[in-house]
């Protein structure tokens, strides 16, 4: 398991789950519109769900429906050289 950002984010890009992040495994651009978890770094440990002000990350196995395609997004930023 890991965890997920999805869309809310966007437009809101704050760092808060960044500042929790035992492992840093949270990551983003200056061109991107949000922050991205990386899934080989993550540990699962949860820190950066309850800190999120719009409720946009979530354990993958818990991603709503409107949103599954940010797992693939997600991993895609870190696979596509973002």
């Amino acid at each position: 398991m890991t965890y997920v950002i999805c869309e809310p984010c966007i437009g809101t890009k704050d760092s808060s789950c960044v500042d929790v992040c035992p492992v840093d495994c949270i990551h983003t651009t200056d061109e991107a519109e949000t922050y991205y978890i990386d899934p080989e770094e993550c540990i699962d440990c949860g820190a950066c769900e309850p800190v999120c002000p719009v409720t946009a990350i979530f354990p993958d196995f818990d991603v709503p429906d409107e949103w599954t395609d940010w797992t693939k997004i997600n991993a895609d930023f870190f696979t596509n050289g973002s």
